[in-house]
């Protein structure tokens, strides 16, 4: 990609990542004393920003392209992220956020499977995203397509012993359309990975079971959009450092955060910080 081309590539997905936050603090203080995923959503918003906005082929006619990337997220309480930038997208109108996690809604607080939205898969209990994606992916190999699935797991969720099951599937059939994409945000339901489950370094563990790794921030576009783009001859895995409910100071690597309801005060504070005034 020629140096302007990024720039300019990196501009929109700075803007859309700004546009996602605000949509999705409007969204998650919508929910009342009911609260929402804030944490893990706002530690994803580059990262979702990226992954829609030009570098994959998702489009705007999901359900009809049988030649689309795939993109599950696997780690479903980081929906704020996703519907948000479906939201950009086109995918999902303003008028469906608004529903968002009401009685009689297609957007809950987790993910539900349909095409026409570009929901990929129904999410919920964690681990299944990365079993269901090693599925696809040998699917999609099998019927030679050229396309690629690309599955976003959260760092607490590599405590689940599905994903090593699934790690070391896609690794024996050899499944190079297959990346992981891994927000690692150090903190998960009851607090702080390190303290919960000590899996480090994740990195090392990737390689041990045959994927390919890499690393970078992960509220850096340009980073992101580079590694991104790599393809392999092997399963891929895109570690990337994340902070939780990144840009709302007050509920940053707090795992308070994780689920939470916002009052008045802190909704007005949070829109000002993420505004930069």
């Amino acid at each position: 990609m020629e140096e302007c081309n990024m720039n300019e590539l990196t501009t929109k997905q700075k803007q859309w990542a700004q546009e996602m936050k605000l949509k999705a603090l409007e969204m998650a203080f919508s929910t009342g004393p009911n609260g929402s995923h804030i944490g893990g959503g706002f530690s994803a918003m580059e990262i979702y920003a990226v992954l829609y906005s030009g570098i994959l082929n998702v489009g705007t006619t999901v359900k009809e392209n049988v030649n689309r990337d795939r993109i599950i997220a696997s780690k479903g309480h980081g929906v704020l992220a996703q519907y948000t930038a479906l939201w950009k997208t086109g995918l999902i109108t303003d008028d469906e956020l608004k529903t968002f996690d009401n009685n009689g809604t297609h957007f809950y607080g987790h993910p539900s499977r349909e095409l026409s939205h570009g929901i990929e898969f129904s999410a919920g209990s964690l681990s299944l995203g990365l079993s269901f994606g090693v599925g696809v992916a040998l699917s999609c190999k099998k019927r030679k397509l050229n396309n690629r699935v690309i599955v976003v797991l959260g760092d607490g969720e590599c405590d689940e012993g599905l994903v090593w099951e699934s790690l070391m599937s896609a690794s024996n059939f050899g499944l190079n359309n297959l990346t992981i994409i891994l927000d690692k945000n150090g903190y998960q339901l009851d607090g702080s990975t390190l303290e919960i489950m000590n899996s480090e370094s994740l990195a090392k563990k990737f390689e041990a079971f045959g994927f390919q790794v890499d690393e970078v921030d992960g509220h850096n576009c340009e980073k992101m959009t580079v590694v991104i783009q790599k393809r392999y001859d092997k399963p891929n895995a895109i570690i990337l450092n994340t902070v939780k409910a990144h840009g709302i100071s007050f509920l940053e690597n707090n795992k308070m955060s994780h689920m939470c309801a916002l009052t008045q005060k802190q909704y007005d504070q949070a829109l000002t910080e993420l505004k930069g005034e």
